[in-house]
């Protein structure tokens, strides 16, 4: 009998090392950062932490990729990875990275804004941890991350959380969510100090303009639209009209004055940046989707919501065809080209002038993969 037991003992003691074994390695895998190569027009790489030190050495801080134009001009700062669950916001920072050039003025690109919500998944989603995206020089991969900060990182969440600049009162897991901690604190979580040092870069380097780029479910009613702070709608205004000739359906939403920590409510009011959010159509981000897999993220296939566009319960048309990674990518890096022209013609005495962004066409017609550089 005293055998069996030990046999069973060390049965379930080798069980568990193994068990451990695996969670180790899923763990250390979340943590490695997808690779990105920059294209010549980058000309420095610098972090977070270099506007904010309190962020340094720990899983806040994050790069930023500066774009110097040949000649002086405007400064925009390109937000992706906000919310690490909404892959065309990091994946249209990283085209640019990898293929923007600037003329005129300075572009600031931060892929990774909450580079902690990159290193899990959320929790009960059954979402993939990676996605890869075919290139003609082999197979890239990239995170498929979550909505909020690393439990690991901070924790424990309040049973209310109490917007620190305004006393707005959310749930208690809001207090993960970058987009709800804006202008952010010094002194406060490590998702207020990611939002501080982002308010940091903007004031001390003059931003003129600022663009965070985000994913929602069909059935959300502000979808494929610009949100746009009230000194920002000129500038807006414009951009959605040009994009509608160009035959990409977008609408137009004003920052709403009663919802705090978003980036175009706190930035546009605390700092002297245009603030404007992007959001595309993402049926991985939804409640009445299907599988969440890879396939699910790229293709944006999904018959639960096709059966739901036909019984009028969605904000965006939906069809067979669903809403590509593509095609969602593809309406940020459109966008972005028109909000800095229009910001040009606004202020020119202060342009902004990017070139060999890939355009909405390019992409649909191309792929992504078309225009990552090789990984060596």
């Amino acid at each position: 009998m005293k055998k069996s037991k030990k046999v069973t003992a060390i049965f379930f003691l080798v069980i568990s090392l193994f068990c451990a074994f695996i969670s180790g390695k899923s763990y250390s895998a979340m943590h490695a950062a997808e690779p990105i190569v920059p294209g010549s027009g980058v000309s420095e790489v610098k972090m977070l932490s270099d506007y904010f030190p309190g962020l340094k050495g720990t899983n806040g801080d994050t790069e930023i990729y500066v774009f110097e134009g040949e000649k002086p001009g405007g400064k925009a700062l390109i937000l992706g990875g906000t919310h690490p669950n909404e892959p065309s916001g990091y994946m249209s920072a990283i085209l640019l990275i990898e293929n923007a050039s600037v003329k005129a003025g300075t572009l600031y690109v931060i892929p990774r804004a909450n580079n902690s919500g990159f290193t899990h998944n959320d929790p009960q989603e059954g979402a993939p941890q990676k996605f890869f995206i075919d290139t003609p020089h082999g197979k890239r991969w990239f995170r498929f991350g979550s909505r909020a900060t690393n439990p690991i990182d901070q924790w424990p969440d309040p049973d209310v959380y109490i917007h620190a600049s305004s006393g707005q009162r959310l749930s208690g897991s809001e207090t993960r969510n970058l987009n709800r901690g804006f202008p952010g604190r010094p002194d406060g979580t490590l998702t207020e100090k990611v939002c501080y040092g982002i308010t940091q870069l903007i004031k001390k380097e003059g931003i003129d303009l600022t663009v965070d780029l985000h994913e929602a479910s069909p059935e959300y009613p502000v979808i494929n639209a610009v949100v746009a702070h009230e000194r920002a709608m000129p500038i807006a205004s414009k951009t959605v009209i040009n994009l509608q000739l160009r035959g990409i359906e977008i609408g137009l939403e004003p920052s709403p004055t009663n919802l705090r920590g978003l980036t175009h409510r706190e930035l546009g009011d605390h700092t002297d940046t245009i603030a404007v959010l992007m959001e595309t159509a993402n049926p991985s981000q939804g409640r009445l989707r299907g599988k969440t897999d890879e396939n699910l993220v790229l293709t944006g296939k999904d018959k639960f919501y096709v059966k739901a566009a036909k019984l009028g319960r969605l904000f965006v048309p939906f069809d067979e065809n669903g809403h590509p990674l593509e095609e969602r990518v593809g309406r940020h890096l459109t966008a972005i080209n028109e909000l800095t022209k229009a910001y040009s013609e606004e202020y020119v005495s202060k342009p902004i002038v990017i070139e060999n962004i890939p355009e909405y066409d390019e992409i649909t017609t191309l792929g992504i993969g078309h225009f990552l550089n090789p990984v060596e």
